[in-house]
């Protein structure tokens, strides 16, 4: 999985704080969370475990749809999350 769209969410826990991004290349992001090599919320929060993404075609669809998680509640995302990942497994060794 190389470049393409991508939004994702990663947390420090089960049911802990929760981030949602996008990037155009989801393997390379979630190492560098993982590295901890991006400075700011994922480091200070220790946000490392991959637990939802979503793959897209172009970018422009991918912004939109981070947003739209953005702006939902913080149980919407929890049920996102839950629908397709009820263990809260960490998801990045499915992209490697």
């Amino acid at each position: 999985m190389t470049k393409q769209p991508a939004i994702y969410i990663v947390t420090n826990k089960r049911n802990g704080t929760l981030y949602t991004g996008v990037t155009s290349n989801l393997l390379q992001r979630i190492a560098q969370h993982k590295s901890k090599s991006l400075q700011g919320f994922t480091a200070k929060h220790d946000c490392t475990i991959l637990v939802y993404y979503e793959v897209y075609e172009d970018m422009e669809q991918a912004i939109l749809r981070e947003k739209q998680i953005k702006a939902g509640s913080r149980k919407k995302k929890l049920t996102l999350i839950e629908t397709i990942n009820p263990n809260w497994k960490d998801l990045y060794e499915d992209i490697v």
